[in-house]
């Protein structure tokens, strides 16, 4: 079992977070199917880091003292950030294209400012483009008022 407690300034949060989902990424590599080798993560790096910071950009910082969890199963990794839709998102519309707000704007801004975040209201996009890209099942969401679950499944699950 692995387990960490990461916190610090928003800079060194994202990036020990980005380290410990990079250690934990599985690469497989297939030597016979072709003339070159080919090697493919179980889970896209991006897709994980734009989830991850999502939970981070959008959680609730005012009403919960629970933190952020991102946990790591055989078959799919679960992120868990406190506090549930906000403003125009609801949990009908969430994940939608073009529906998005910000709970914390200033947390936001540092992000992009820092380089975390390109563009707003893209991250759950760009994460489903990468599953996509490399044969993962879609995300799914669980949203509700306290939480937002995001969960991402293997390359290999169905």
């Amino acid at each position: 079992m692995d387990a960490a407690e990461i916190s610090g300034d928003l800079a060194s949060l994202v990036t020990r977070v980005d380290d410990k989902l990079r250690a934990h990424i599985h690469t497989r590599v297939d030597l016979t199917s072709g003339d070159r080798e080919r090697r493919w993560p179980t889970y896209p790096l991006v897709a994980l880091q734009q989830i991850s910071r999502n939970a981070i950009m959008h959680r609730s910082y005012e009403h919960a003292n629970a933190p952020i969890r991102i946990n790591w199963f055989n078959d799919r990794i679960e992120i868990i950030s406190p506090g549930g839709a906000f403003g125009t998102v609801t949990s009908e519309n969430f994940g939608r294209p073009g529906i998005a707000d910000y709970r914390n704007p200033n947390v936001s801004e540092a992000m992009r400012v820092l380089g975390f975040v390109q563009r707003f209201g893209v991250g759950i996009a760009s994460a489903r483009k990468a599953l996509l890209d490399n044969g993962n099942p879609d995300l799914e969401f669980e949203v509700s008022d306290q939480y937002v679950r995001a969960v991402l499944r293997g390359k290999d699950a169905k």
